[in-house]
């Protein structure tokens, strides 16, 4: 009876996940699905701008680029003025940058709107990854942050796919206002939120893990990974559609395949 005792209370004392843990998957969620959406869409919006695919995938390199830049110099903000805070600010930054891309006339906007998006999405990342250490009841950290990065799963098998089928009825301008919606509803979301923070602490600089042994190496191995990656990703949707006659929606089937096995990858 002792046992059975002990182990009722040992499963009564386990610490739930937070709810706010769902938000923070839905945030990542959404900067996943800006950063993916432009390479299926891109054949329409290559249209609409009276351009070429490739000038096109140069707003996914400046939303790539703001994204680095962010994270290594505005990074520090998140010690400063606390996750949460920055996560709320860069949201609505994010939604800002969304909106503008929906509305750009020309290519030169559209580019420079990503950039927006891309330096929101550089500060909201850290600061989601922080929040998700910060909430994580003790002994369950790590699933957590794996829940928290299941994010990028649902964008994958669910946000592309969608604004795929979006673009297709409604227009590729509409894509980004469905986003931009999104972002503003998890940012009302991060507000609200009454999340206790650990108190600010000296900031370093980001560079400083350089020095850390072996980080050189798995930088240079994350490089090659999402080189690889988005080298196919940004193109082949233009193929599909151009070459292979497809309509845009179909675009989104093939983020959802690759999304699924990035998922199912988790189990192993």
């Amino acid at each position: 009876m002792t046992n059975i005792d002990q182990s009722a209370s040992s499963s009564a004392d386990r610490a739930r996940i937070p709810p706010f843990a769902l938000l923070l998957t839905a945030s990542t969620g959404v900067i996943g699905s800006n950063s993916l959406a432009l390479g299926p869409i891109a054949p329409e919006v290559s249209l609409s701008l009276g351009t070429g695919v490739p000038a096109v995938m140069t707003a996914s390199a400046a939303f790539g680029l703001g994204t680095a830049a962010s994270a290594v110099f505005l990074g520090r903000l998140i010690d400063r003025h606390g996750p949460r805070r920055m996560l709320a600010a860069s949201l609505l930054l994010l939604a800002g940058g969304l909106a503008t891309s929906a509305a750009a006339p020309a290519l030169p906007l559209l580019v420079a709107a990503q950039l927006v998006v891309g330096i929101a999405a550089g500060i909201a990342l850290p600061a989601i990854y922080t929040l998700a250490s910060v909430i994580a009841p003790a002994g369950r950290e790590s699933e957590t942050i794996g829940l928290v990065l299941t994010g990028w799963t649902l964008s994958m098998v669910a946000g592309v796919p969608l604004s795929a089928a979006i673009a297709d009825f409604a227009g590729w301008r509409a894509v980004y206002l469905v986003v931009a919606g999104a972002a503003l509803t998890a940012c009302a979301g991060v507000r609200r939120a009454a999340v206790r923070e650990r108190p600010a602490g000296r900031t370093t600089s980001p560079l400083a893990a350089l020095g850390v042994p072996g980080a050189a190496s798995l930088l240079v191995a994350c490089a090659a990974f999402m080189a690889a990656f988005y080298g196919v990703y940004a193109y082949i949707g233009d193929h599909l559609h151009g070459a292979l006659g497809l309509p845009v929606s179909s675009n989104g089937l093939l983020a959802a395949s690759y999304g699924l096995g990035f998922g199912g990858a988790a189990f192993l």
